[in-house]
C-alpha cells in the first residue's frame, strides 16, 4: 500500500472515493476491502460507505457494531442490487464486525449505503419511508402533520410502485397521479417538520427525511415521457448520493466510476451530473476520488495501443496508482465488453487511477 500512503500524504480529503469499472468482477471489491482495511489500521479510518440502499445499510451498521442479528440474514435485507450475496461483501462485513467486537463505540467502524432505495430497474413505494419519518416525528414531537392512515391510503398496493415496466415506460407509472402528487406534499410537509425541530430531534432523521422527499420525486420523474427522461432519473438517484455523502465526513467511499466521478456521468442513453460532481461543487479539493481500471481478463482481451488503458497497462505496476497529473487527458478509452464493463474515459475527472493487470 506505499503507493497509496504516499498519495495521501499530501491530502487530507473528508471523502476520499474509490471508483471501479463494473459491478461484477470480484477483484475490483476485493482490492476494496484491502484498502479499507489498510484505512482504518494506518489512517484512522472509521467509516465506509457502499453504492448499496441507504436506508438498508442501517441493518449492516448494526449488525457490525453490535453483534445482533444473523450474517445471512443482514446480507440478503442489508444490500440492495444482490451486492450481499457477493463474497467480497461477506468479507466485508466479517472484517468490520471481527474489528468492532469488544471495542468502545467511539472506536468501532461504521457501515453506510449511500445509494437512494432504488433497484436496477424499479423504484419501491414511498410508503415504507414515510410511515417510517412519520413515526420518528411523532415519537418526539407534537403536532406532526397528517396521520400514517392518509399515507397507507394514498400509497396504495406497493407492488404498483415497484412495476419494473414503469422504469422503461413513463406511461406505466403511477409518479404523476393525484396520489402520487398528495403524497409528494405529504413528504414535504414532514420534511419540513422535521427541519423546523432539527435541534431538539436525535439522530436518525435526517436520512429519513431526504430519502421520502427524494423518493417522492424520483417517483414523479418516472412518470416523464420525454426524451430527457432516463437523464433525468439518473441525476436524481445521483443527486439523492451526494446529499447521503456530504452528511458522513471522514469517509472512504466506493461505487462505480460513473457515480464518482468529478463530472458527469453518461449511462443507459442518459447524461447527468455525477454524485461526484454535486459533491465536488460543495467541498473542492476536500473530495478525492481514485478511478479504478483493468488491463485483461478471460472475457476482455489486452487493450488496444493508443488507448488510456494500453498506457496504463504499460506504465503502472499491478494493484499501484498513478497521479492522473501526468497523463495524457486526450488518450481514448479502450471499447467495453458490452456486458457492464464501462473503461474509464476521464482522466481529468480523477486525482488518481488505480490498476490491476488482470482480474
Amino acid at each position: 500500500m506505499q503507493t497509496f500512503d504516499d498519495f495521501l500524504a499530501h491530502r487530507s480529503p473528508t471523502l476520499l472515493g474509490l471508483g471501479e469499472p463494473t459491478h461484477w468482477t470480484e477483484a475490483f471489491p476485493l482490492f476494496r476491502n484491502e484498502i479499507f482495511q489498510h484505512l482504518v489500521l494506518e489512517h484512522g479510518y472509521r467509516s465506509i460507505a457502499l453504492e448499496s440502499d441507504c436506508l438498508a445499510g442501517r441493518l449492516v451498521d448494526h449488525y457490525v457494531t453490535t453483534g445482533e442479528g444473523d450474517l445471512d440474514k443482514v446480507l440478503a435485507t442489508g444490500f440492495s442490487h444482490g451486492f450481499g450475496a457477493f463474497p467480497s461483501n461477506r468479507a466485508l462485513v466479517e472484517w468490520l464486525r471481527d474489528y468492532n467486537a469488544g471495542r468502545p463505540t467511539e472506536d468501532q467502524v461504521h457501515f453506510h449505503g449511500f445509494d437512494a432505495p432504488l433497484e436496477m430497474a424499479s423504484a419501491p413505494s414511498p410508503r415504507a419511508v414515510l410511515t417510517e419519518l412519520h413515526g420518528f416525528l411523532a415519537k418526539h414531537l407534537d403536532d406532526v402533520p397528517h396521520d400514517v392512515a392518509t399515507i397507507e391510503r394514498l400509497a396504495g398496493e406497493d407492488a404498483a410502485w415497484a412495476d419494473e415496466a414503469a422504469m422503461w415506460d413513463g406511461a406505466k407509472s403511477k409518479g404523476d397521479s393525484p396520489y402520487a402528487r398528495e403524497l409528494r406534499l405529504v413528504a414535504d410537509d414532514l420534511a419540513g417538520h422535521f427541519k423546523r425541530a432539527r435541534p431538539a430531534l436525535p439522530d436518525g432523521g435526517d436520512l429519513l427525511a431526504r430519502t421520502a422527499v427524494g423518493l417522492c420525486r424520483y417517483h414523479s420523474l418516472m412518470a416523464d415521457t420525454s426524451p430527457e427522461r432516463m437523464g433525468r432519473l439518473g441525476a436524481q438517484r445521483d443527486a439523492m448520493m451526494a446529499d447521503n455523502l456530504l452528511a458522513l465526513p471522514d469517509t472512504f467511499v466506493s461505487a462505480h466510476n460513473q457515480h464518482l466521478q468529478r463530472r458527469a456521468a453518461s449511462m443507459m442513453g442518459g447524461r447527468w451530473w455525477s454524485a461526484g460532481a454535486q459533491v465536488t461543487d460543495r467541498l473542492g479539493d476536500r473530495y478525492v476520488f481514485i478511478a479504478t481500471d483493468f488491463g485483461s481478463s478471460d472475457a476482455v482481451g489486452e487493450p488496444a495501443p493508443g488507448t488510456l488503458q494500453a498506457y496504463l497497462a504499460a506504465t503502472v505496476q499491478d494493484r499501484e496508482l498513478v497521479e492522473t497529473a501526468g497523463i495524457d487527458p486526450e488518450l481514448p478509452a479502450r471499447t467495453g465488453d458490452g456486458r457492464g464493463y464501462l473503461p474509464f474515459d476521464a482522466v481529468e475527472a480523477a486525482d488518481a487511477i488505480a490498476f490491476l493487470q488482470r482480474v
